[in-house]
């Protein structure tokens, strides 16, 4: 799998280069380089109602986290790059928060259910923060909560017949009730977020 997957899927999306999705998926709605429009420009609005569960297996729907801040985060336990590199992230932004962590929940929400089972989602979120919820569903609830968010996300195959899924990456900030604040792109770091969340929670 390519480095930072999300930056170069998105340029390749931008010169007409799409990656072959896997065969009997169907074709993404709209292309990478049209939802990083859609979130570059504010064109329609981000966010909105899922109902996943989290990896105890316990039903979670968006009105179980009103009253935080959220940032929200799609990916797979699989990814080897740059899924691991924005949580960890994430994680250190929490850290630094201190009592304020708080008032903020992070939500990993697995775009690769059929590998990311509950016994390896709880590991794999257990290992960047305790308070990290991780979400997965059945294929067709992923979707609806990825296109929510407007995420970009297909499966690939790999030469020896197994699969990686190329995703864009962006951390989403919602207030409270569930509003769309904005995003972080991949990379961004620990202290780059504070900036932003630390006025928010003051609010």
């Amino acid at each position: 799998m390519r480095k930072a997957i999300a930056a170069a899927m998105l340029v390749a999306a931008s010169a007409g280069l799409q990656p072959s999705p896997v065969r009997g998926e169907a074709t993404p709605r709209r292309s990478a380089a049209e939802l990083m429009d859609v979130l570059m420009w504010s064109r329609e609005p981000v966010g909105g109602p899922f109902a996943l569960f989290d990896q105890t297996g316990r039903a979670r729907t968006d009105a179980d986290f009103r009253g935080k801040h959220l940032l929200v985060y799609f990916g797979f336990t699989t990814c080897p790059d740059i899924c691991p590199t924005d949580l960890n992230e994430i994680a250190q932004t929490l850290i630094q928060l201190g009592d304020d962590a708080d008032k903020v929940q992070p939500l990993f929400i697995t775009l690769d259910p059929e590998r990311d089972g509950f016994a390896r989602l709880a590991e794999y979120v257990a290992a960047f923060h305790p308070r990290l919820v991780g979400l997965r569903g059945e294929a067709d609830a992923v979707r609806r909560a990825a296109d929510a968010y407007k995420v970009f996300y297909e499966k690939v195959a790999l030469p020896e017949g197994d699969y990686t899924v190329d995703h864009s990456a962006f951390i989403y900030l919602m207030d409270p009730s569930g509003g769309y604040l904005g995003f972080f792109p991949p990379g961004t770091t620990a202290e780059r977020m504070l900036t932003i969340i630390r006025p928010h929670l003051a609010r």
